[in-house]
């Protein structure tokens, strides 16, 4: 048997940070409305003139600097992003060019919004089992602020800007158990951004309902941990982290309490980074491994909700 498993991580975060306090001299909101609602105090935003291949760039060197690779023997990249840089190439295109990769490995990016990651890592992970590829360079990167209504504030104080890398490589002992990968496209009214190429819009922002999706959220993301358990025969003590899309603090709070795990062992990020989209999981888990939290051989479960909607979830032994 082929598995794939993740050898090094990699984030990046704009040095730009903006806290409550700035947003509440911009629009009618307190810093105990936005920490009472969403758990976040402050969010780094892009600079003018960076952009998302810049920051999955920044990303991407710190894990190949991790694993301690030439960035030539990746052999495929993917990248997860709502943002890109251009319409084509593919952020991933542009990435595989800074990045100096001259193998003509296989580059595309992926569009599922703040579960992308997610979606990209269960890709990325099929082609490994394959035996078709051997490392795989896994990038999640969004600059929300592009597409954020400062004056809107059910979004605004909400989004932020970032990327996070994983690299991927075949191994014989499991790495990545399963990946679960779910869509249901008639709630695209309750999160979007209703302007595109083929159908212009005079509103190119994010139109958000937050309690409809706050309420399908939490039903999903507790649905998903009792489908990734069944799917491997474990129970609820046999996880040792959770690392969730931070999106809303209430949301990551009830998916651990579905999970009987105790906030120590849930990786949040959400307070000083906020919703970086694609971004968010893997700046997640770069924190938590840099840090030390996460150690060699243990248990996490990686889940995520996003507009369209989509979901998802991926059982790793680290």
């Amino acid at each position: 048997m082929i598995y794939s498993r993740i050898i090094a991580t990699g984030g990046y975060l704009p040095a730009r940070v903006m806290d409550n306090a700035e947003l509440v001299s911009m629009i009618d909101t307190s810093d105990e409305w936005i920490q009472e609602r969403t758990g976040i105090r402050k969010r780094h935003i892009a600079a003018a003139d960076e952009t998302t291949c810049d920051m999955a760039e920044q990303a991407a060197r710190k894990a190949l600097a991790a694993a301690e690779i030439d960035a030539n023997t990746i052999d495929q990249i993917i990248v997860a992003t709502t943002t890109p840089d251009w319409i084509f190439p593919s952020t991933a295109c542009l990435l595989q060019e800074r990045l100096g990769i001259n193998n003509n490995c296989a580059a595309f990016d992926v569009q599922a919004v703040c579960t992308g990651f997610i979606y990209a890592l269960s890709i990325a992970d099929k082609f490994i089992r394959s035996g078709e590829h051997k490392r795989i360079l896994v990038v999640g990167a969004d600059v929300n602020s592009r597409i954020i209504d400062w004056t809107d504030r059910g979004t605004c104080v909400i989004f932020a800007d970032g990327a996070g890398a994983v690299i991927l490589e075949a191994g014989t002992e499991p790495g990545i158990y399963s990946t679960h990968l779910h869509a249901n496209g008639k709630y695209t009214d309750l999160l979007n951004v209703p302007a595109g190429v083929s159908k212009p819009g005079d509103y190119p922002y994010m139109k958000m309902k937050g309690n409809e999706v706050f309420k399908f959220a939490v039903n999903t993301l507790g649905d998903i941990v009792d489908e990734t358990l069944a799917a491997n025969n474990l129970t609820k003590s046999d996880i040792d982290w959770l690392v969730p899309h931070q999106a809303n603090i209430r949301i990551i709070t009830a998916t651990a309490k579905k999970l009987d795990l105790p906030m120590e062992r849930v990786v949040l990020t959400i307070a000083e980074h906020g919703n970086t989209s694609g971004g968010s999981i893997p700046l997640a888990l770069d924190s938590a491994i840099t840090a030390g939290d996460i150690k060699p051989g243990e248990i996490l479960l990686l889940e995520a909700f996003g507009a369209g909607f989509t979901w998802g979830s991926a059982l790793i032994r680290y």
